[in-house]
């Protein structure tokens, strides 16, 4: 059986074979991953994908089918294949959990182990990581326009290939979707299922009032009526309305909890308020109108500006696609590596100064105001460093020294984003349900104040360096200046 160890980049292999020739492969390291840029011009990027990551450490190894095609490529030698029968993860890894609130440059998760399994590891954990973020933080972009409206996932149709489709619906609970119309992810996480009909049921009948009567009868306490198949006011939503009448005569008064119309087509502001006043007439002001046809945040936000009486949403394409934003651009680099006993701090060094990378093991500290619970910011620093909170601290970037903030003694607290998750090679994090995911995501977007979440413009969150890692920095970026090679 192929596994999971293939799922890597050729010349990982390449260099993890180097490497070991060079009896170099069990070098101690430090690798970090982040991220430069938030997706769709937005202010933050929520994290998901962790739950994969932690299922590929655990399963991290070769099984013979992996070691015979790796021999047949030509390129392996034999003690090299060999010795990956053995391979094992056998590192520490610190990340931030699902459904925290991130932001450029901070370091997410990071990689402590043989520089072999590091490198192995670099393209899936990428992967997994880039690709779930993504699709959170487009549903949390949807879910901060929509406010309080009941939202589903859409996509599975739209989604590019099986793996895409499945955690891309677990991603957008993450991101404070309700539910999904994937009854596959829906099983496989827990979610909610849900759906309504498509049009092909609603032609299979002579009549749209047949096809809704024969659904009422299957499906009585969820009467959600597609309504647009042929003319939705003067069609759709009358015999929506007519089959309504007939339940509540039957129930003796009553309407099932869940019930209402489905809008797919045309202008959505103006059918549904037309249709909100259609069924309050007929004594139905509890009908939900639940919208869909290629929504995204930027429409949902001008449909609710132009009063669309829509109290429920579907949400697809655009979303499961990352519609904007294609690909978060996540990278994964070395941070330090031990030689003997001695941990010498390393940094990619460029051209472009967005790329010249933070040396050393580091950490984030996130800094909150405790009087109203909302983010002053973060700080990215070296391991050892700490910051009382009961003490007055200058929050403050080294290269821009006139732009900082005195946080009063006992104004703040101070959290670590990153938590451990293996701790030589062992699993020590006890994973949550996707249901607690969804509500410590909740919990995290509510520490930005409102200007965050705007969908354009919106200001950056204050990201410092620490003061000690502004001079480990210094000083390499002047060892490397100064060298005559």
């Amino acid at each position: 059986m192929i596994t999971h160890a293939l799922l890597t980049d050729m010349y990982q292999f390449t260099m993890m074979q180097g490497l070991f020739a060079q009896n170099k492969h069990r070098t101690r390291c430090v690798f970090d991953r982040f991220y430069r840029t938030n997706p769709f011009q937005g202010a933050y990027t929520v994290v998901a994908g962790l739950e994969q990551v932690i299922e590929y450490v655990k399963g991290l190894r070769f099984s013979e089918e992996d070691i015979t095609y790796l021999r047949q490529t030509g390129v392996f030698t034999e003690e090299f294949l060999e010795y990956l029968t053995t391979f094992r993860f056998t590192g520490t890894i610190y990340a931030a959990p699902e459904g925290s609130v991130v932001f450029p440059g901070e370091v997410l998760l990071r990689v402590e182990t043989a520089k072999d399994e590091a490198i192995l590891m670099e393209t899936a954990l990428s992967m997994f990581l880039n690709h779930e973020s993504l699709i959170a933080t487009k549903a949390r972009r949807i879910r901060s326009v929509i406010g309080k409206d009941g939202v589903a996932e859409f996509g599975m149709r739209r989604a590019q290939g099986v793996s895409a489709a499945v955690q891309g619906a677990r991603a957008a609970f993450i991101g404070g979707f309700d539910s999904t119309s994937d009854v596959y992810s829906a099983a496989l996480y827990g979610m909610r299922p849900v759906g309504t009909m498509a049009h092909s049921w609603v032609m299979s009948f002579p009549t749209e009032i047949d096809a809704f009567r024969a659904y009422a009868d299957q499906y009585a306490d969820n009467l959600v009526f597609l309504v647009d198949t042929y003319n939705t006011l003067h069609k759709g939503v009358p015999a929506a309305i007519q089959v309504f009448q007939e339940i509540r005569e039957r129930r003796g008064g009553t309407m099932p909890s869940v019930y209402g119309i489905r809008l797919d087509s045309g202008d959505l502001a103006y059918l549904s308020i037309e249709a909100r006043k259609m069924l309050d007439e007929a004594g139905f002001p509890e009908a939900l109108i639940f919208a869909t046809n290629d929504l995204d945040e930027y429409k949902i936000a001008d449909l609710k500006q132009q009063g669309a009486a829509i109290t429920a949403w579907g949400v697809g394409t655009k979303l499961i696609t990352a519609d904007e934003t294609p690909a978060l651009g996540g990278v994964y680099k070395l941070a330090g590596q031990w030689e003997g006993d001695t941990f010498m701090p390393a940094m990619k060094f460029s051209d472009n100064i967005e790329k010249v990378t933070n040396p050393g093991k580091k950490k984030v500290l996130r800094f909150i105001n405790v009087r109203n619970n909302k983010l002053i910011g973060d700080l990215i620093c070296l391991d050892y460093e700490t910051v009382d909170s009961t003490q007055d601290y200058v929050f403050k970037n080294p290269l821009h020294p006139w732009k900082q903030t005195v946080l009063k003694a006992n104004t703040f607290r101070v959290q670590e984003l990153l938590v451990p998750i293996f701790v030589d090679g062992e699993l020590v994090y006890d994973v949550p349900t996707l249901a607690q995911v969804k509500a410590y995501g909740e919990e995290q977007i509510q520490l930005l104040w409102p200007e965050f979440l705007r969908l354009r413009r919106a200001p950056e969150v204050k990201v410092n360096i620490s003061e000690e890692l502004h001079q480990l920095k210094s000083k390499l970026l002047l060892e490397k200046v100064g060298d005559p090679s």
